[in-house]
């Protein structure tokens, strides 16, 4: 990477997004020699998707020793799966920690981007007007930073109080109110338990039930957690084997999608122990195949939904009004208090920035048949652009923190390769991406979330967006460094 005079750019690197993306790279270009970094963060606090969804219940799937940087271990998580509170102190930690305070600005949200190709930079400009410039811009805005609101007649006409759960409004007293909950996905099974006994009545409208799995929670004895201070190797050994199990997993997702079935009697047991009722019962059996879909643990959700002041309505709905929700089969259901649990819009990658490329190409047009990248993390004809959890880079069964070094380390292999050939720009060659992505389809109709369902995963389409079609090793031993073959270096 060439030096450019100041006065031309901000600093040598970009980052949009402060969550574990932006942080650990933040961190792993420091570790390389890179300190003329800038994080930029829309909120008024670091975090992504920890600071967002700060709902009641919210915690991690993943256990706590495997959400973690590996550069960074923490022998003191108070669960097996931390909670949100818990995760976002940890990542405080990581700025604190490593000095990243002084590159970040908040409340400095990305409107738009555009590379200049003469100029070799990337021109950002930033919802104030500002306009910043720097050589290299990474977006590690992720996956599940835009909330989606279902489209439904009368929707706005609602006159109680409403919100998503990822804009969780604490200051609303949910005691002794009639709530409706739209959605039964990852959030919902987590803050659904935790509001049932605030409520006068809970009404959870889902469109389709989820497999629902035993969690293996617990807290970390005492004498763990000093054990562990005393002999922090533990918690490698615990994090090793704890990849280990999760990577065996990825065999029923990815290779052999009949193994599911196994797992099928955990569910059945599951549901079987804490829901009385047959109608109920009936009513939250999925009608997929196990796995099509994101599989979700609780030990709460199930006997929550098992009281007298919760209803789950499968009917669809048909419209809202000002009181109530109406459904298809034309009753109404009056409540106070409408609460969205219905997830992100995961496949509209970098909405709602505006990204433009060579020749003025717009990120959207060039995506127009859904997200596409070499390796997750270049495109063609974006130069200098490399975007973190990117298009099929997401997980069913593994930590994304995993990928994510993967990807800190063939980014820094990229700068690398753009110093050592002085080169302006690199951008990775069309039919490399093309090549790629070729596999990655064709893998993933392989794959057990292509066996029979809609999912946040795949596009209105049908195309795979999001999960990775194979193993994490697979992933990092394909990340280990970039080929200069793949890209165009322009110097």
């Amino acid at each position: 990477m060439p030096d450019i005079p100041q006065a031309s750019q901000s600093c040598q690197v970009l980052i949009i997004g402060t969550g574990f993306g932006g942080l650990g790279m933040a961190i792993q270009l420091q570790k390389s020699g890179v300190s003329d970094f800038m994080l930029l963060e829309k909120a008024d606090a670091i975090g992504g998707t920890w600071r967002d969804n700060s709902y009641p219940g919210a915690a991690c799937d993943v256990p706590s020793h495997l959400y973690s940087y590996s550069f960074e271990p923490k022998t003191d998580w108070s669960r097996k799966f931390a909670p949100q509170a818990e995760i976002h102190a940890y990542m405080q930690h990581c700025v604190d920690k490593y000095g990243l305070t002084k590159h970040v600005r908040l409340r400095s949200e990305v409107i738009s981007a555009a590379f200049d190709e003469a100029a070799g930079l990337w021109r950002v400009t930033l919802g104030t007007g500002e306009q910043l410039a720097a050589p290299v811009l990474i977006s590690a805005c992720g996956q599940l930073n835009q909330p989606a609101y279902p489209a439904l007649p009368g929707i706005d006409r609602f006159q109680g109080q409403a919100f998503h759960s990822a804009r969780w409004r604490h200051e609303i007293d949910l005691s002794g109110k009639r709530v409706a909950v739209i959605g039964t996905g990852a959030s919902a099974i987590q803050f659904v338990p935790q509001i049932q006994p605030k409520v006068a009545q809970l009404q959870l409208f889902q469109r389709s039930p989820a497999y629902v799995l035993a969690k293996p929670d617990r807290h970390y004895r005492t004498w763990e957690l000093a054990l562990m201070r005393r002999m922090p190797w533990l918690q490698v050994i615990d994090r090793g084997f704890e990849y280990l199990y999760h990577e065996v997993r990825g065999l029923a997702f990815i290779s052999m999608p009949w193994l599911m079935k196994v797992h099928r009697f955990s569910f059945e047991r599951h549901l079987n122990q804490y829901i009385r009722d047959p109608h109920l019962r009936a009513q939250l059996q999925p009608d997929y195949p196990m796995g099509c879909k994101r599989i979700l643990i609780s030990n709460d959700f199930y006997p929550a939904l098992d009281q007298p002041n919760v209803s789950v309505i499968s009917s669809a709905i048909s419209r809202v009004s000002a009181d109530a929700i109406i459904t298809a089969d034309g009753r109404e259901h009056p409540c106070d208090v409408l609460i969205y649990g219905t997830g992100f819009a995961a496949t509209d990658f970098l909405a709602p920035m505006r990204i433009r490329g060579l020749g003025g190409l717009e990120l959207n047009q060039a995506w127009q048949d859904g997200a596409e990248a070499y390796k997750g993390i270049s495109v063609n004809g974006f130069p200098n652009l490399f975007i973190l959890y990117g298009p099929n880079t997401n997980l069913g069964h593994n930590s994304i923190i995993y990928m994510l070094e993967s990807q800190f380390r063939y980014v820094l292999g990229c700068l690398s390769l753009l110093r050592a050939q002085n080169a302006r720009y690199m951008d990775v060659k069309a039919p490399v991406q093309q090549r790629f992505n070729q596999r990655i389809q064709l893998r993933s109709h392989r794959t057990i979330w292509e066996q029979g369902c809609n999912s946040w995963y795949k596009t209105a389409s049908g195309k795979s967006t999001n999960n990775w079609p194979g193993y994490t090793i697979t992933y990092r031993l394909q990340t280990q460094a970039p080929a200069l073959a793949d890209y165009d270096c322009i110097r």
